[in-house]
Order: C-alpha cells, then structure tokens, then sequence
C-alpha cells in the first residue's frame, strides 16, 4: 500500500464523539439511569457530532449498561443535532438496537489480535468477520449505519503478531464490505506519533470513501503528540470522554483513560479548526460530571 505524506496540511474539520458509554462502562457501582439520562441530555446540547451513549451486550459481560433500551426513553432528543450511537456485539444485539429509531449509528468492536477478540466478543476473527456483514446487512435494510472499530489498532499486550500493515490489511477487507466509517482504536494506551502518522497517511488517501476515526486512549503526558499527529495525517473524526473518564482495563499504566474531550478541544483552538460546540453546554456537563464520576 502506497504511502502519502500529508505535510503541513492541517484539516479545518472536525468531529468529536462523545463516549459516555466507555467513561462508564467499567465502574463497578450501577450508575442509576435517570443521573446518566441527566448527563447524557447535557451532552446532547453541546453540540457533538455524535454521543456514543449505550450499548446492546449481554448484561452479563457489562452490568452497567443493562438500561441502555431504559436509558433511551429518557433521552431529550428534541434540540440536538447530535446522533446516537450503540455499541453492538453480535447480530441478536443489533436486532435489537435497530428497533430504536433514535439510533443512527451500530458500532462493532472488530480486533485485529484473535486473542483480544475472543475475550472481547466471544469470537474468531472470521466469525467476527461474518458478524460485520450480517451487522452491515442489518444497518442497510434499516436506515442504520455501521461504524467498525479497529480495537487493538496501535499493538496488544498479548503477543499476537502486529504490525501497521496488518492494520491496514483488515481495514480494507472492513472497507471492502461496503462499511463507510473505520475507527482505529488505541486500546491499550500504546500508540505513538510515528504508528499514528504512518496509518492515518495511508489509509486515508487509499480508501477515499471511508471515513477514519481516531479512538486513542492516552496518559495526561502523551495526549498532545498523539492528536497532533493524526490530526496533521489528515484525520477528521475524534472519539473522546470528558476528563479522560474510562479506559481499558488490560491497560497496564493506571494513568491511561480515554482521550479528554477538553483536550481535544485545546487542541481544535490551537490549530484555528472550527467546531460548532457551544462552550457554556460543555461547561455545564464539564461541571455534572463529577456527580456521574466520582
């Protein structure tokens, strides 16, 4: 695959998602569904692109979000522009999300290590694959679309072999099953500014008709250099959590959250992107977190 710089190019487009889902979906205690309904409403008005808010997984593999179908009812949809999306894990979970008309997006963690996708959906990477298509076919019959998630996208703690240009392989069969937009996920903490470029820059002027996003998780030292990074490398699409709530758990450094919205923010100012976020509804949610999360 044909490497293209992009030097000096840097994108004046930006969406952010914001993932209340995955800042919540590893505390133990149940965070009662009305005080997340009253955050996730917040979050409606601030003017993200997306909230990825819930996800349709057996209760059993993540208790915290048994309400998600709940949780939906009490969602103020009214005055956002914001989409709504759902993580899925399989086909009976996106059956069930796309009876919800609320729902515009099914996301579907997809692992480029066997390892981690076996203890993440109970799967091979080929029965993975089988349950993209029948997911893909479901969102396309239904008014939905899929976003894939690139999980382990920057190296896995597990020795599976990893390379860039795995990545980049999996990304074009993902592409190749008519799938629009491919998030490569940082899901231990591990990327770094060189993996960022080199995949960004390729991936996105090969497969031009596929958004990618970046879904890095990172310690409060390495923030700034990695969205720098995938920023300049062309990426527009950036998943985040206020305060860097959330994580993954096989993450070895403590320190290591999810990508802190503000900071992505901070960096949108440095670097003149406009973003349709109105700061006093960020602030408001900003503030409320810390009743969610504490």
């Amino acid at each position: 695959m044909k490497i293209v710089k992009i030097l000096n190019k840097y994108t004046k487009k930006m969406k952010i998602i914001e993932c209340p889902r995955d800042a919540m979906q590893g505390i133990t205690g149940f965070i009662p569904t009305e005080l997340k309904a009253k955050y996730i409403n917040k979050l409606l008005n601030v003017g993200f692109d997306t909230i990825d808010f819930g996800s349709f997984v057996s209760p059993k593999a993540i208790p915290q979000l048994r309400d998600t179908s709940s949780l939906l009812n009490l969602l103020d949809l009214n005055n956002s522009k914001s989409k709504l999306l759902a993580i899925v894990a399989n086909k009976r979970g996106a059956e069930d999300a796309i009876y919800f008309p609320e729902i515009n997006y099914l996301g579907f963690p997809f692992s480029v290590s066997e390892t981690f996708q076996m203890r993440n959906t109970n799967s091979t990477i080929n029965q993975s694959l089988s349950r993209v298509e029948e997911i893909q076919n479901l969102c396309e019959n239904n008014d939905k679309e899929m976003v894939v998630y690139l999980s382990m996208g920057f190296g896995n703690p597990y020795g599976d072999e990893w390379s860039a240009d795995i990545v980049a392989k999996w990304a074009e069969k993902i592409a190749e099953m008519g799938i629009k937009i491919i998030s490569l996920s940082d899901t231990i903490g591990t990327s770094n500014p060189k993996d960022i470029s080199y995949l960004f820059s390729t991936l996105i002027p090969s497969l031009p008709n596929v958004e990618f996003g970046a879904h890095l998780h990172t310690t409060p030292s390495t923030w700034h250099e990695k969205l720098d990074s995938a920023i300049k490398s062309g990426c527009t699409r950036f998943d985040g959590a206020i305060k860097g709530y959330g994580g993954c758990p096989m993450a070895e450094d403590k320190l290591t959250g999810n990508m802190a919205t503000e900071n992505i923010l901070k960096i949108a100012k440095e670097q003149n992107i406009k973003l349709n976020i109105n700061e006093n509804k960020f602030q408001e949610a900003f503030d409320f977190s810390s009743s969610v999360f504490h």
